[in-house]
């Protein structure tokens, strides 16, 4: 719990920061509906992004089960498939922090993968998406979710969804697996 709260700064500087200043979008992101997992979704849409062709189903089928299911092991298996590029995981960042990750990467012109609490259909998860736009000085996020469709959020809305506020009321398991650090908070990857 205090690990979560140093985690939710004041941000309000960002909206008239210089340096977000301009919006940015990541062209060619196409949102898929997930079938075996967000974390393989995930890595399917970077990789049509990419120029790739990676699917989930290849994934299952050389693993033969879902081994993204930490980020840990999601940021392992982006450095394993683009090695053309260093995938980092961030985990427990400020708001602040997080801001300065995901412009940052998508300024460099790559799409941001990262963790959250989302809901599928009335129920949430723990999820894996990817911000394919910021538009900061107007309080836009722009997210595609592996679960069909992209969605724009607030600054506001995507802290309460990274730090897990949203997800309510949490099961005992996924208190447990955050408590023990199976799972993280405000965790956001780099891809340089």
């Amino acid at each position: 719990m205090i690990r979560t709260k140093m985690t939710q700064n004041d941000y309000s500087t960002v909206f008239t920061s210089e340096k977000y200043k301009t919006p940015i979008t990541i062209e060619n992101v196409e949102v898929i509906q997930q079938d075996i997992s967000c974390g393989y979704a995930v890595i399917e849409m970077f990789s049509f992004w990419n120029g790739g062709n990676l699917t989930e189903e290849d994934l299952y089928d050389e693993y033969g089960k879902i081994i993204t299911s930490t980020g840990q092991k999601f940021c392992n298996e982006m450095n394993k498939q683009f090695p053309e590029f260093k995938t980092e995981i961030h985990k427990y960042v400020t708001n602040t922090e997080f801001i300065d990750i995901m412009y940052d990467t998508l300024a460099s012109g790559k799409p941001v993968p990262f963790e959250w609490a989302a809901l599928y259909g009335d129920e949430w998860t723990l999820h894996y998406s990817l911000i394919i736009g910021a538009d900061i000085p107007n309080n836009k996020v722009t997210v595609a979710n592996p679960y069909g469709y992209y969605e724009e959020l607030t600054l506001e809305e995507l802290f309460k969804r990274t730090s897990f506020e949203a997800y309510s009321p949490m099961p005992l398991f996924m208190k447990m697996g955050f408590a023990i650090g199976m799972f993280e908070k405000n965790t956001v990857f780099s891809v340089e």
